[in-house]
């Protein structure tokens, strides 16, 4: 027989990201972001997301230090996504008659 660890307030379902149990759109992942690109505290991270308890920022940093290469996969995923929208994407008209002036 064998145990998971049970991680208060994190709700994961095979094949899809961890979340939080109380606000589902909410994934580990985006609170790990903060951590991994500001530095954050868990204090610092309910402070500029004030929906957040400070349990579930916990719980979500324990499920991060457990499941990290689950994660930092999810976070470069996510990354990459990003940045092939970003090149596939076409320039803003602003941006073209800016450049076309010699503004940018």
């Amino acid at each position: 027989m064998t145990s998971g660890v049970i991680y208060p307030h994190i709700e994961k379902v095979d094949g899809e990201s961890a979340r939080l149990q109380r606000i589902p759109r909410v994934r580990v992942a985006q609170i790990v972001m903060d951590y991994l690109a500001y530095g954050w505290s868990v204090e610092k991270i309910c402070r500029q997301h004030p929906y957040l308890k400070r349990s579930e920022a916990h719980a979500a940093m324990m499920y991060y230090f457990d499941h990290q290469n689950e994660i930092d996969s999810e976070i470069r995923q996510e990354w990459e996504q990003a940045q092939q929208a970003k090149s596939q994407a076409s320039l803003s008209p602003f941006f073209v008659r800016m450049k076309a002036r010699g503004i940018l």
